[in-house]
């Protein structure tokens, strides 16, 4: 998707239901430099003359978003995902407030990796199925009484935590023995193989918990610090397994 080495975090929208909203993301992306924006299925489609107006001098970045039609896809060069939400979730995943989530994405942009910030959509804020695929939360610190957070207030809170790092991190240097860190979309493609064999091996049993168990197991392979490597391997032993398996 992206070719040039990653220096900021990308900022994903998902789901976006108001332009206006859109366009106010922007404005606060670009007060603090940064200017890679993601749109995933924005409801009234794209492009939308009522971001362009909200906008307001930050063109630039909605004229060189990219629109993808669902969460994979946008995600698919990244290798570490942060989901931002107010709502407490039953997942076993980091939480990260905002601070410490820019100083983490700094380190790892430092390292060569693709960052994404998943923000969700205004009404209800991202799903389930969209927080099983990010690594790690981000939760603001807000009055438990009015937690709710508009679509732009929070992008604010990260850009502005996003430029408090920068020049106050050394960048952090990994040894990667003659591999790279996996991208999202090697992530998908070894969750859907496990899936399937599992499935074939009737694992997801009761039928009326199998959503669940899946969504469970994916969200244990975004936890996972995977390199391509690792991933070969792992595809490797479940085909030696399979094959076995027939053999026997």
């Amino acid at each position: 998707m992206i070719t040039e080495p990653p220096q900021i975090p990308a900022i994903v929208l998902v789901r976006p239901q108001m332009g206006e909203n859109i366009g106010a993301a922007a404005r606060a992306m670009l007060n603090f430099g940064l200017d890679h924006m993601r749109i995933v299925a924005p409801r009234d489609g794209w492009p939308n003359p009522a971001a362009v107006a909200m906008a307001s001098g930050a063109g630039r970045v909605l004229d060189t978003a990219l629109v993808s039609p669902d969460l994979p896809v946008a995600l698919a060069d990244a290798s570490f995902v942060f989901a931002t939400t107010a709502r407490d979730r039953d997942m076993t995943k980091p939480v990260y407030t905002p601070e410490a989530a820019m100083q983490l994405a700094a380190e790892k942009i430092a390292d060569g990796q693709r960052v994404a910030v998943l923000f969700g959509p205004e009404r209800a804020g991202l799903e389930n199925d969209d927080i099983a695929r990010a690594n790690a939360i981000i939760s603001v610190p807000v009055n438990p009484q009015f937690a709710s957070l508009n679509l732009a207030q929070c992008v604010l809170l990260m850009g502005y935590e996003w430029m408090r790092q920068q020049g106050e991190q050394a960048p952090v240097v990994h040894e990667m023995a003659g591999t790279d860190w996996a991208k999202h979309s090697e992530i998908e493609h070894l969750a859907r193989h496990y899936e399937e064999r599992m499935e074939e091996a009737g694992f997801f049993f009761p039928v009326h918990k199998s959503q669940s168990m899946k969504t469970n197991l994916r969200n244990m392979w975004s936890r996972l610090p995977l390199t391509r490597a690792d991933v070969q391997m792992l595809h490797g032993t479940l085909r030696q397994m399979v094959r076995w398996k027939e053999r026997g």
